[in-house]
């Protein structure tokens, strides 16, 4: 009964941490991504604090580098979106009438609507119809731009502080815990989290990047429009696992059915993007990231989900982060050791043996522990 009892209290806490995650996603948001960006630039401005440069300068440097970042990705993508929003309904009917043309279950599928419509219609002649105006999707995205750029203030400003704030937190934390060896088991944690957050988030950036080149270069040798809004959009979209793969893969089948004049040639298009995601994916980013960041594909795959449920985009973004962070801190923490191996890829625990004892041998690193 006691047991029972227990897992009541933890089922019941999950739904309300899950509620609490919902109502308060508009703060909780940046913040998560504000400390996920801490954790993974710490070393870069720790490293800047040995030869020299007080944390407040590196912490402005990058913020302003990433400030600059997101204002150059808002005049890519700018002109060319504004541009297919404004002729969507015009370039939806162009793709529904080639589709259409190709694709006799779709017209019978059409048919079949338009005769239940009738029939209800016949059914039901007294009844009035009410149409709801929505608003086009400039307007939308005029009332939603000023909140999107306030969060980005938001993450950027206390990005800032959390940089120029040195090892502050990380020492308020460890003076917190009892024992000596907690402090120095916090230490590595924290530690450990950040290379493993830098490592991860450096390799994936390089990648996306080499990513976004060869898929502008190959949507520009097919003819397609706008080449580099593709490389910009790989770029972005492959932060995102699986998800940002097959959106990618439909945008540029359809702008390619838009563009060109068969299906085929837009197929095309999507299959080479798709190519070159999965090629990605399977080779290069395992290669490089290596056995120590893979993790569960299945836990990635529902990660994404349920934070994207959450938090939609951004969610997407920070699923892995989260997940990282938290393999590193199970393993850290031997009664937790178990969720690390559930969350680490098929035969990982077996790499991680090595690293463990030279980190069990080796000394505590950097200045916040205090001496007994």
């Amino acid at each position: 009964m006691q047991m029972s009892a227990w897992w009541a209290v933890i089922g019941l806490f999950l739904i309300a941490a899950t509620a609490a995650l919902i109502y308060a996603q508009a703060i909780l948001m940046p913040v998560v991504l504000s400390f996920m960006l801490a954790l993974t630039f710490s070393p870069v401005r720790r490293a800047a604090e040995k030869v020299g440069i007080p944390s407040g300068i590196t912490a402005a440097l990058i913020v302003t580098g990433l400030f600059a970042l997101v204002v150059a990705l808002i005049v890519t993508l700018s002109q060319p979106v504004r541009s297919y929003m404004t002729e969507a309904p015009q370039l939806l009917q162009e793709a529904q009438d080639k589709l259409s043309a190709v694709s006799s279950t779709m017209e019978s599928v059409a048919e079949a609507g338009e005769e239940i419509e009738e029939v209800t219609n016949g059914a039901a002649e007294e009844t009035q119809t009410v149409v709801i105006k929505e608003p086009n999707p400039i307007t939308k995205l005029a009332t939603t731009a000023p909140r999107v750029m306030a969060q980005v203030v938001l993450v950027l400003v206390l990005l800032f502080f959390i940089l120029a704030s040195g090892d502050m937190f990380y020492e308020k934390i460890v003076h917190s815990i009892g024992t000596f060896k907690d402090k120095r088991r916090a230490v590595q944690i924290f530690r450990d989290i950040e290379a493993k957050l830098s490592r991860y988030f450096f390799i994936i950036t390089v990648i996306n990047a080499g990513l976004g080149v060869a898929i502008g270069t190959a949507m520009w040798l097919l003819g397609m429009p706008n080449p580099l809004l593709f490389g910009v959009i790989a770029f972005i979209f492959n932060f995102v696992p699986y998800v940002g793969a097959i959106s990618g893969v439909f945008i540029s089948f359809a702008v390619g059915l838009l563009t060109f004049d068969t299906v085929t040639q837009a197929a095309l298009a999507g299959f080479i993007y798709f190519f070159l995601t999965s090629f990605e994916g399977q080779f290069v980013t395992p290669y490089a990231v290596g056995k120590r960041l893979k993790l569960n594909t299945v836990v990635v795959f529902l990660a994404v989900a349920f934070w994207g449920w959450l938090w939609s985009v951004i969610g997407m973004i920070v699923a892995m982060p989260l997940l990282i962070a938290l393999r590193v801190f199970s393993e850290h923490v031997p009664p937790l050791r178990g969720l690390g191996d559930f969350l680490s890829a098929r035969h990982a625990e077996r790499d991680d043996k090595a690293e463990e004892k030279e980190q069990d041998s080796a000394p505590a690193t950097g200045d916040m522990v205090p001496a007994e």
